[in-house]
């Protein structure tokens, strides 16, 4: 995905469209929002929306275009049969290595619109997570929502007094900083640039587990790189700590 476009498509059939969408560019209209085009209206034709990522949020799409591939994209996701990976970054250094968190949520549930935990009015929600790597006061994670609730990975993550970071509804907005990572830096603090402002959240695959498009092959996976942001942070990440980690993490160019 280049500089400046919101947007990718990285699979396109007769059926649907799979996109990668950059951070800030809304999947549907959300609340409040009056002056923006949201993704789902970016489409010279009309598409229907399958499943959302938040705005904040970047990574993986799926939209369909007819209203048979919109029903049977939607029991895909409604039966469990999409698995979902995300890559956060957060703030601490969780205990476990890997861990799967059930919790009620319950979407919109105080008066700053989150997604709260609520035993009685909540819906029960599902995520697994597992950690990839760690250093200073970050830890990078994979999280694998096994439910679709509101918020689902963030208000979890909170829950568990590890917020993603830049997250503003969840956590802390402020932006991450080169100086605040490495010791010793010398660089200008008046022109320093952040390396990541945005709520650091990628939805990075989605493997279909039974065969939406009769005239695919089969299995069906699409996968979104991680976008300029994210990859900056994670490998400063790797250079400050130099750990092992399970994500791909390429060389920055200069």
């Amino acid at each position: 995905m280049k500089k400046n476009e919101p947007f990718s498509i990285v699979f396109e059939n007769g059926s649907a469209i799979v996109v990668n969408k950059a951070s800030g560019l809304s999947t549907t209209p959300e609340r409040h929002e009056t002056d923006c085009k949201p993704l789902s209206k970016m489409f010279a034709q009309k598409i229907y929306v399958v499943h959302r990522i938040d705005k904040g949020t970047s990574g993986l799409v799926i939209f369909a275009k007819t209203r048979e591939a919109h029903r049977a994209l939607c029991l895909c996701f409604q039966n469990h049969l999409v698995e979902k990976t995300y890559i956060a970054v957060v703030h601490g250094a969780p205990s476990w290595r890997e861990t799967e968190i059930t919790l009620n949520l319950l979407p919109d549930g105080n008066k700053k619109g989150q997604t709260i935990v609520d035993r009685f009015r909540g819906k029960k929600s599902v995520t697994r997570f597992k950690m990839a790597a760690r250093a200073g006061n970050y830890s990078a994670v994979y999280a694998h929502p096994l439910t679709g609730r509101t918020h689902q990975i963030r208000s979890t993550l909170a829950f568990l007094k590890h917020p993603v970071v830049c997250d503003s509804l969840y956590g802390s907005e402020k932006p991450v900083f080169l100086s605040q990572m490495k010791r010793g830096w010398r660089g200008d603090a008046f022109n320093e640039r952040p390396i990541i402002s945005r709520t650091a959240l990628h939805a990075e695959k989605l493997v279909f587990l039974k065969n939406p498009f009769p005239d695919e092959d089969f299995p069906l996976a699409f996968e979104a790189p991680l976008p300029r942001d994210m990859k900056a942070l994670l490998n400063q990440m790797k250079k400050i700590n130099g750990f092992s980690s399970a994500l791909e993490l390429e060389p920055q160019s200069e």
